[in-house]
């Protein structure tokens, strides 16, 4: 049987406010992280996911209840034990002038040579190895001032995986970064969980890719408990459109996506199969447009052998060759007096 990382017993996490007061965002908590796992921590905002991660890395104290890293209370690790066994990527950007990229990812080696302590061989082997694990080699001499934020990012995630500890938490680290950067980075962490028994915690609000990258999933809602599953299990139960789901926007089982109702503007039927089928109906319902069956509307697109599309309204033909020119040839038709029931 594993042995978990890090596991909680009847947590409870928020605020003390003034005068005694206290801001309770969770309780009866009892979660556990193993090594190896990508734990995806995902909520709306205002749901308690940064007072999580904060509370389990010990930067704030629960309000009732226990973290365990391995066997050891939390409560009872001195700091310098703690930076030894977990690793933090906060959300807020960190500001420091004059400090080049290799001297900022080097300070994760701070637990182990002291913080004026002097690089030995072995750690500046390690601080190489995390900016070329990061993609950030070509920036080791640079002024982490100067970065962009999506660069200061990946600094930050390389000092975490230089510090070397066995827990990494980080707070919306894909946050500054374009989406193939976020895919590289999740692909990094999963990698670095696999190979080195790593357990990760990282809070997102990207959906598609805790999905594809997670181990499992850890759902905070207001008002709700936490929810726990690996991604397709909170697909299938529903626990997805339990806590997003609203008048607005709904969670689509089938795609794996949120969709949003739009005002219908006309009803459209579509003939064909392939990637250009699925495309056109995708941007026929983004446009407003209810793709129905053929008999429940006048106006019918047929996907040609070429993959044309031919357009149908009335006994009337168009020929469009790609699904931009399809959607101009639908704004000059009168489909909202021209549907049937």
């Amino acid at each position: 049987m594993r042995s978990a990382s890090l596991h909680t017993s009847d947590l409870s996490i928020g605020y003390k406010l003034s005068h005694g007061a206290v801001n309770l965002l969770h309780q009866h908590i009892n979660l556990q992280l193993y090594p190896g796992e990508v734990i995806c921590l995902l909520g709306p905002n205002g749901s308690g996911k940064s007072t999580l991660i904060r509370t389990l890395a010990g930067f704030q104290k629960p309000l009732a209840g226990k973290v365990f890293f391995g066997n050891d209370d939390l409560s009872m690790i001195t700091p310098a034990q703690l930076a030894r066994r977990v690793s933090v990527v906060l959300t807020g950007q960190v500001e420091i002038a004059n400090t080049n990229v290799f001297s900022m990812v080097a300070y994760g080696r701070t637990p182990f040579t002291g913080f004026m302590g002097r690089l030995q061989p072995e750690d500046r082997a390690i601080v190489h190895q995390a900016l070329e694990q990061t993609g950030i080699k070509n920036l080791t001499n640079r002024k982490f001032d100067e970065l962009s934020d999506g660069e200061k990012q990946k600094v930050m995630i390389a000092k975490s995986l230089a510090q070397q500890t066995p827990l990494i938490f980080l707070d919306e680290p894909t946050a500054f970064l374009d989406f193939p950067a976020r895919v590289e980075i999740l692909k990094l962490l999963r990698q670095a969980a696999r190979s080195a028994g790593k357990a990760i915690l990282l809070s997102t609000h990207d959906l598609t890719l805790a999905i594809r990258f997670a181990d499992s999933i850890w759902m905070m809602g207001k008002e709700k408990p936490i929810a726990t599953g690996t991604p397709e299990d909170m697909v299938l139960n529903g626990e997805f459109g339990n806590y997003f789901d609203n008048p607005q926007v709904t969670f689509d089982r089938f795609s794996g996506t949120f969709t949003f109702e739009a005002e219908k503007i006309g009803k459209v039927a579509v003939a064909g199969s392939g990637l250009h089928r699925i495309w056109l109906e995708k941007a026929l319902e983004r446009k407003g447009y209810h793709v129905v069956q053929e008999t429940k509307s006048d106006c019918h697109i047929s996907i040609s052998e070429n993959q044309h599309f031919v357009v149908d309204f009335i006994n009337k033909k168009w020929i469009a060759e790609d699904i931009s020119e399809v959607l101009d040839i639908l704004k000059n038709l009168d489909l909202s007096s021209k549907t049937k029931d």
